[in-house]
């Protein structure tokens, strides 16, 4: 514990362990960022909700394992700033100046004046060095790509929103039709379209995007779009790591375990699993955490020593790893030879020898993410007997996740169902959308019993002024407006057939925004299924480029799944309404 902690009397500590240990009801030793205002409730100590954030902000900025999580004498530490000086002196000072952390002024309108703000010169190398990879190849990426990860040229790379759409169908195939994109000769009005396209899809996929909007994007703020990319990067980094989606991880099945428990844990967790199964076959020590445990780098020997291939597959090179870099006494030495033999692998990706050293959480979680993407070495195992059949998410599981998601709440959602279970993510919910008039009870049912995803309610609510707005009031909106814009789509119901072409959302579309549409791209006549498709897509990511935040996809239009349906019309007659009312 720091001098600063042990500043504090023995009777002051001892309150401040019990208010931390009533928050604490997991009894995990950590706080999360949305509970650390109760926490100050819980030791007397009343602030407003806007400096808890910015304080948590910054914190986690400097957080040294970037576990992005308050530890008790994390706690204690700037509980004790707080209590010796003015509340604007400490957000500048609590945290003190590390290497690798730059510093900014706030400029956004939401910014009180005067705040700062920080981010990871680590992380930044990092994610310019990723994208560069992943975008070298795109034609429309040429004016970016490659950015010089030693300057700010990523913030400003980001401005015309094409490498943010680029990222998203890398983490999520097929989430923007890239014929949607603007891509050649942008002006400032197209570059907001596709930052509008981009944002609405990355929510769309489960990323946080709440009070970050275009103009942040095109002024390059530093924290919001490195944030933002994170989040980008890492749910592409862990998009197979999911039992349903890759039914090898199985093997990591303890003898004594059940199929659902392994089914219930986290990306994250089953990616620590995953390594303690690799080293657990190389007679090596298992790690807890991607952090403390790898600062050496003999675990990461051991781990690319287990699963780099080894030739016994058609067409497969052996690659030896060369472990006698495992002895080097200089941590740092040791770290460069480890990653050296990654790359060899194609795998030197997000840390450096320092990240590594440093035990840097988020960059050392993304470099064994890659490593597992590119190598799992894992087989399904036989069943024995064993009953393993799995049932993936449903498509509509997987939308209400990532509207969740894309909240903001805490923790993350992994699995619609067990994540719910303890109640505390229905409690957010109810807490940020009290406008449902929905108690927690309510809304807890309505989501175990999978009924239709709603979370088009704050519009359905905007729409009728507080009161109850029906399917029939919804379907003739939608009937007027085509007839009004002179179009020949029209729909009975949700169930409509016609819906299955996607032509009525795209004439609505056009109708609501005059010329969104280009309809040399739309098929008509007799369609295909891959013409449903392509018309479905289009139509989805247009409305997104309109500012419509679908979270909808494709396949929902061309199977006419109604409950979704009804998301897309209500969503698109919110954004009707807004335009007439100016």
């Amino acid at each position: 514990m720091d001098s600063k902690v042990t500043q504090i009397s023995r009777e002051d500590l001892e309150e401040l362990r019990e208010a931390f240990n009533k928050i604490d009801i997991d009894n995990s030793g950590y706080v999360s960022d949305f509970e650390l205002q109760e926490l100050f409730r819980e030791a007397s100590f009343h602030i407003p909700g806007y400096k808890v954030r910015e304080i948590v902000e910054k914190f986690m900025a400097g957080d040294t394992n970037k576990d992005e999580k308050i530890s008790f004498e994390e706690f204690v530490a700037i509980y004790q700033e707080m209590r010796s000086k003015e509340v604007r002196e400490t957000f500048r000072k609590c945290i003190s100046r590390r290497d690798g952390i730059r510093s900014f002024g706030g400029t956004s309108k939401i910014s009180s004046e005067g705040t700062q703000h920080s981010y990871s010169d680590e992380e930044k190398v990092a994610f310019v060095n990723w994208i560069n990879k992943a975008l070298a190849d795109d034609p429309d990426c040429k004016h970016l790509i490659p950015m010089d990860p030693e300057t700010d040229s990523l913030f400003k790379s980001v401005k015309d929103g094409i490498l943010l759409c680029k990222m998203i169908n890398l983490s999520q195939s097929d989430t923007i039709d890239e014929r949607v994109i603007n891509t050649k000769k942008c002006t400032p009005f197209t570059m907001t379209e596709n930052l509008v396209l981009a944002l609405n899809s990355a929510s769309a996929i489960g990323c946080t995007v709440v009070n970050i909007d275009a103009q942040d994007m095109k002024a390059g703020t530093p924290h919001l779009v490195l944030g933002l990319l994170w989040q980008i990067i890492k749910i592409g980094l862990f998009a197979d790591i999911e039992i349903s989606r890759n039914e090898a991880l199985i093997a990591l099945l303890d003898e004594s375990e059940d199929l659902e428990h392994l089914m219930s844990m986290s990306p994250e967790d089953l990616l620590l699993r995953w390594v303690n199964y690799h080293l657990k076959a190389a007679g090596w020590e298992p790690i807890r955490n991607f952090s403390d445990d790898i600062k050496d780098s003999r675990a990461y020997f051991h781990l690319l020593n287990q699963i780099s291939p080894k030739g016994d597959v058609d067409d497969e090179m052996r690659i030896d790893i060369d472990m006698s870099g495992f002895n080097e006494r200089d941590d740092e030495r040791r770290a460069e030879l480890m990653l050296k033999q990654a790359e060899r692998l194609d795998c030197r990706q997000f840390v450096t020898p320092n990240d590594v050293v440093a035990g840097n959480h988020k960059l050392n979680m993304a470099f064994v993410a890659n490593l597992f993407n590119m190598y799992p070495a894992l087989n399904r195992p036989a069943s024995n007997g064993i009953d393993y059949t799995i049932e993936g998410e449903t498509r509509e599981t997987r939308t209400f996740r990532n509207w969740m998601n894309s909240l903001g709440v805490s923790p993350h959602v992994n699995h619609l169902y067990s994540d719910l279970h303890d109640g505390l993510i229905i409690l957010q919910l109810t807490k940020d959308l009290n406008y449902f008039n929905l108690c927690a009870l309510n809304l807890f049912k309505f989501i175990t019993m999978n009924n239709s995803c709603r979370y088009t309610l704050k519009v359905l609510s905007d729409i009728g002024d507080g009161e109850k707005v029906s399917d029939q009031v919804i379907i003739d909106w939608v009937n007027n407006t085509l007839k009004q814009g002179q179009k020949d789509s029209y729909i009975n119901s949700f169930k409509d057939k016609s819906i299955s072409t996607s032509l009525p959302v795209i004439d609505l579309i056009d109708t609501i925004v005059p010329k969104a549409i280009k309809y040399e791209m739309v098929k008509t006549g007799e369609l295909t299924p891959e013409d449903r498709l392509n018309n479905a897509k289009y139509a989805i990511s247009v409305a997104r480029k309109i500012g419509v935040r679908v979270y909808a996809l494709p396949d929902d239009l061309v199977e006419v799944n109604p409950k979704m349906v009804m998301t897309v019309f209500a969503c698109l007659m919110g954004r009707g309404l807004k335009k007439a009312d100016g």
